[in-house]
């Protein structure tokens, strides 16, 4: 017998060992020595700006979250009168789906925060165990990655879930749940954008002001406590890359697991098994226990050993696991065609690897890409900067094909099932790469745990410096440091990856509900049979030859650059803010740079805050409005063709600027560390000119890998959340 409903207890399960995992690991995190007390009093200045900034963000974004909820609420109850859901009104299917948004806002910022509570609380930790050696250090930092990383995906779970019992109960009616539940992604879209841009805006203008005169004007090095933005810019690091990308990652796996649910529900209704909508829900609940095993054997052999070798080794415990998770549930779920989807899961783990593995070649100072923008810098920061985009438009071409190999093959194998399943070839070959895509995320706890291990080992590293601690315990954190660069800029890859497949599922999940709609608003009218057929048919064909359908595909590219320009000019100009401050200070009191008197860090850290929540309205209203504006005017097809190109365009220069701002940081990091020489076999170091122009270059790629190219992961998300919720107004 093929196990439907009867396998759903596997999600509060699943759940309720990833929050008591992360409650393991707090207790051990949080057990652990926190140091001396220049290290704690480092911390705490970290700490009290990172929550004063959180506070004041999440306020501005409550209150947005709140009037676009009622905004949503009030437009879907007067105008979709094409309810897919019997017995719903218009006025109730409102109400629902803004509790839905609401949700899915709250959840959000509760994973944003968590992320950014649990690598505060752990950086001093790390910086405390550096001193036992970088084997101790590591493993403090991921499991304090760790936290966040289950809490996240156990939050992402119970919100899908929870929301979808609900509602299927309510109606009675579990298939049609996933369409009444989107508004929850939506929601979680809507608040990582914010949090990215405003975090993403936050961490760079301070890191900006203090590379460029901390660094090259005034000689000093990174982190050193006499740079008045140096608390700020490590303030930055967690509420940039913990809180931005905790929401980030958050969003990703509510919006493509809906997604996939939606697309199961055309085939659960031709096979009479629900496990085809419930399917999603337990895979990841599988790839929970998967991560947890990689975590926990991610350690250092020794403190010889590369940390990069220790996080790998346990990411690929992890994928293995999956694989065998992902055996098991497909041949218990989906019938006599389990070995077609089992086949399509393992095409995406297999891309979640390849994109490891394309990110770290174009972002690990050991590989070509790095070493030719570090000896670029030799002739000087024109040359570097050069060769960082060259990288960077590069690295667009290995994951795309990855991805390509990835979309035809899981198609493939699903649409190989079709005459079995009584379903057409597009739909289960659509679903073929729903199920790749939640393959992908199946490891999506471990990849958090080693996202946030970036900024915890960065903080790290700053709290050594700023507390004069012995120069063996910082090199034992820069190459933690090192290691962090790379696993963010994996994550990275990893999410762009995700999106990228689950771009497809999510577009084809737009025209399902569009057929949805068309279907009831052509029965009312009176059409039946083959009219009726071809009215709903006519949906999945999207025609660029139409006039408003091209444009619609045109402005979907466009919103990507001009989206992407918003947000690094908007760094651009919160950086113009602290680099004058800086300067000030350095200027108006001399004993800074003596020694004899503190720097005013909390004036640079209020910069970086009033700038941050100032600038990410613009862009943040762009993504919103353009989309819905589109759809409104020129109408559903024109709004798809939106989504296409739009998803397109915003995955490769997402890859172009992710890529390249981590090859430029890690060009920088080389030569810090001594790999690059002169013509004479000199090593170049810090204060050497190679250095100055990695500098520069380093500082370029910032926005690019900080806060445009991280945002536009959501921003991809956010189209496909927008139209999927806003799709009775655009019929």
């Amino acid at each position: 017998m093929t196990l439907g409903y009867q396998l759903i207890w596997v999600v509060p399960v699943a759940i309720l060992i990833a929050i008591g995992f992360a409650a393991y690991l707090v207790r051990d995190v949080l057990s652990r020595d926190t140091g001396t007390p220049e290290m704690r009093e480092v911390s705490d200045v970290i700490y009290e700006g990172a929550i004063a900034f959180l506070r004041r963000q999440y306020t501005t974004i409550g209150i947005l979250s709140l009037v676009m909820a009622v905004v949503i609420g009030v437009l879907i109850a007067l105008f979709d009168r094409y309810i897919e859901v019997e017995g719903v009104t218009p006025v109730q299917f409102g109400i629902e789906t803004t509790v839905a948004f609401l949700l899915g806002a709250f959840l959000s910022s509760v994973s944003g925060i968590i992320a950014m509570w649990t690598a505060v609380k752990s950086n001093v930790r790390v910086a405390a165990a550096a001193r036992q050696g970088v084997g101790q250090a590591l493993t403090v930092a991921l499991r304090g990655g760790a936290v966040s990383g289950f809490l996240v995906v156990a939050l992402s779970l119970l919100g899908v879930w929870g929301l979808f019992e609900v509602y299927g109960r309510i109606h009675n009616d579990l298939e049609a749940a996933p369409f009444l539940i989107i508004g929850l992604g939506f929601g979680a879209s809507f608040v990582a954008l914010f949090a990215q841009l405003g975090g993403g805006i936050f961490t760079k203008a301070a890191d900006v002001g203090a590379d460029l005169v901390g660094k090259i004007e005034q000689g000093i090095p990174e982190d050193d406590p006499r740079n008045p933005a140096v608390v700020a810019d490590l303030v930055g690091d967690n509420v940039g890359d913990c809180a931005g990308r905790g929401a980030d990652l958050f969003e990703s796996t509510v919006a493509e697991n809906i997604g996939a649910m939606i697309l199961g529900v055309a085939i659960a209704r031709a096979t009479d098994n629900q496990g085809w909508v419930l399917f999603p829900l337990i895979l990841r609940s599988f790839g929970i226990i998967a991560s947890l095993v990689g975590v926990l054997v991610a350690r250092m052999k020794n403190d010889q050993e590369d940390p990069m070798a220790a996080l790998n080794r346990g990411f690929y415990v992890s994928a293995g696991l999956a694989v065998l998770f992902l055996a098991l549930t497909t041949y218990l779920m989906l019938g006599s065609t389990w070995m077609y989807f089992f086949g399509a899961g393992l095409v995406g783990l297999l891309n979640a690897v390849a994109f490891l593995i394309i990110t770290q070649y174009y972002t690990e100072a050991d590989y070509r890409p790095v070493q030719s923008i570090a000896e670029a810098s030799r002739t000087g920061p024109a040359t570097n900067i050069i060769a960082g985009l060259a990288v960077g438009l590069e690295t667009t071409a290995l994951p795309v094909l990855a991805i390509s190999a990835a979309l035809m093959g899981s198609y493939a194998l699903g649409a190989a099932a079709a005459d079995e399943l009584g379903v057409s070839a597009a739909k289960a070959g659509i679903f073929g790469t729903a199920v790749a895509t939640m393959g992908m995320l199946m490891t999506a706890a471990y990849i958090l745990a080693m996202d946030t291990f970036g900024p915890i080992a960065d903080n790290a590293g700053g709290i050594v410096e700023m507390s004069n601690a012995p120069e063996e315990v910082r090199r034992g954190t820069d190459a933690l440091d090192a290691a962090g660069n790379t696993t963010k800029a994996l994550t990275k890859g990893y999410a762009i990856g995700s999106a990228a497949l689950a771009a497809f599922l999510l577009f084809s999940a737009y025209l399902d509900k569009v057929e949805l709609i068309v279907r009831a608003k052509a029965a009312a009218e009176g059409l039946t049979g083959e009219a009726l057929e071809a009215a709903a048919a006519a949906v999945h064909t999207v025609d660029l030859g139409k006039v408003h359908v091209f444009v619609g595909a045109l402005m979907g590219g466009m919103l990507v650059f001009l989206f992407a320009s918003f947000a690094i000019s908007a760094v651009g100009r919160a950086a113009e803010g602290m680099i004058t401050e800086v300067r000030r200070q350095f200027r108006e009191n001399p004993g800074i740079m003596l020694g004899t008197s503190k720097p005013d860090y909390a004036r640079a850290v209020d910069i970086s805050t009033q700038a941050a929540l100032k600038e990410m309205i613009l862009p943040g209203a762009l993504a919103i409005g353009l989309p819905v504006a589109v759809g409104v005017i020129l109408r559903y097809e024109a709004a798809a063709a939106m989504l296409m190109v739009g998803t397109m365009v915003g995955i490769l220069v997402a890859l172009f600027m992710n890529n390249g701002g981590g090859a430029w940081d890690n060009a920088k990091k080389s030569i810090e560390l001594g790999k690059l020489k002169d013509d004479k076999g000199q090593v170049l170091k810090k204060g050497s000119e190679a250095h100055a122009a990695a500098v520069v270059g380093d500082t370029v790629g910032d926005p690019f890998k900080d806060t445009a190219g991280p945002s536009l992961h959501v921003l991809i998300k956010l189209l496909a959340t927008i139209t999927l919720v806003l799709a009775p107004l655009f019929i």
